[in-house]
C-alpha cells in the first residue's frame, strides 16, 4: 500500500474515533448526571449500567486509537502493511477495511 494512502486511512479512522470518542464522553456524562438524579426509575440500577457500558464504550476506543498509534509508528519505521509477529505482508484490502491490522488474517483467527 502507498505511504499517502495508508496515511489517508489512518487520519480517516483516527477522526472517526476521535468523534465517537467525544460523542460517548458526552453519553457518560448523561447517564452520571441522570444516575445522579434523586428520580424514581423502573430499574435504579439502569442508569449506572449505562455508565459502566458507556465507560466499556470509551476503553475500546481508547484502545484502538492506541493500535492507530501504533500503526503510524510502524509507518514511520518502514514497517506498515507487515504483520508485527511474523513480517509477512499484510494484503491491502485487509489494510482498507482495518489500517491498524498487525495480522495476517490468518494469525488474527488463530488468536
Amino acid at each position: 500500500m502507498e505511504e499517502a494512502r495508508a496515511r489517508e486511512l489512518l487520519s480517516a479512522e483516527r477522526a472517526r474515533l476521535l468523534q465517537l470518542l467525544s460523542d460517548n464522553e458526552k453519553a457518560a456524562l448523561d447517564d452520571r448526571e441522570t444516575a445522579d438524579e434523586e428520580v424514581a426509575f423502573d430499574d435504579g440500577a439502569e442508569p449506572l449500567t449505562a455508565e459502566a457500558a458507556d465507560y466499556a464504550i470509551g476503553t475500546g476506543i481508547r484502545d484502538r486509537l492506541a493500535a492507530l498509534d501504533r500503526a503510524e509508528q510502524r509507518l514511520a519505521a518502514g514497517t506498515f502493511g507487515r504483520s508485527i509477529r511474523s513480517g509477512r505482508p499484510i494484503p491491502d484490502e485487509r489494510l482498507e477495511a482495518d489500517p491498524a491490522a498487525e495480522l495476517t488474517v490468518e494469525e488474527a483467527a488463530a488468536e
